[in-house]
């Protein structure tokens, strides 16, 4: 196996995928305290990543199954999920908490859905970086990329985990993570749709 390949792939999930580190420390502090959040947090982000490659490797194929012009409008993805997060932030507050404390100790922090959308979503440019890269790399290179990009989604996951899980990190997470989660996917959100030029923006 080419280590050169290898090398460049860890370079690229790194450069693409930086800001994820971020929303799944987010999400892991979310799920802090709620018994099998971190595997469903995992699947999530597997199963969003999957789905990117997916479209990526299809599109190097060329049956794109996205328009390029539809991909701007996963930006509502997260603004969905950022709003929904901040409609349950303001009725927890206005509620005191009761209630929906219990609900939450259910659900236990997001769902995989939830955070595959998000990573799908996010990694909507993601998509426009690896189809040039995965068309010039052959079938054979393909697979290395898709193999280190899925080794590296465990890492980031342990990352996102690590900082989540920090004394000073996990203290300020606790007390202000339910005003970052949504105020990050909200921002998200608008960036992919004004990025992309969705709605003529």
């Amino acid at each position: 196996m080419d280590l050169g390949i290898i090398g460049q792939a860890a370079g690229l999930f790194a450069v693409t995928n930086i800001d994820d580190i971020l929303i799944l420390a987010l999400f892991f502090a979310q799920g802090a305290g709620h018994p099998g959040s971190t595997r469903r947090i995992v699947l999530g982000q597997y199963l969003g990543f999957a789905a990117i490659l997916a479209v990526a490797v299809a599109a190097a194929f060329g049956a794109t199954f996205l328009p390029e012009s539809a991909i701007p409008y996963l930006g509502l993805l997260p603004l969905a999920l950022g709003l929904k997060a901040a409609w349950q932030a303001w009725k927890d507050r206005r509620d005191g908490d009761g209630g929906e404390a219990e609900e939450q100790a259910k659900e236990g922090g997001p769902s995989p859905l939830e955070v595959a959308a998000v990573t799908f979503a996010n990694g909507g440019d993601n998509i426009g970086v690896y189809v040039p890269v995965f068309a010039t790399a052959g079938a054979g290179g393909m697979s290395v990329y898709a193999a280190v990009f899925l080794v590296l989604v465990a890492v980031w996951c342990f990352a996102g985990k690590f900082f989540a899980t920090r004394p000073v990190i996990a203290k300020a997470l606790a007390r202000w993570g339910h005003i970052l989660l949504p105020v990050v996917l909200i921002a998200i959100g608008l960036l992919i749709l004004i990025e992309g030029g969705a709605f003529g923006l």
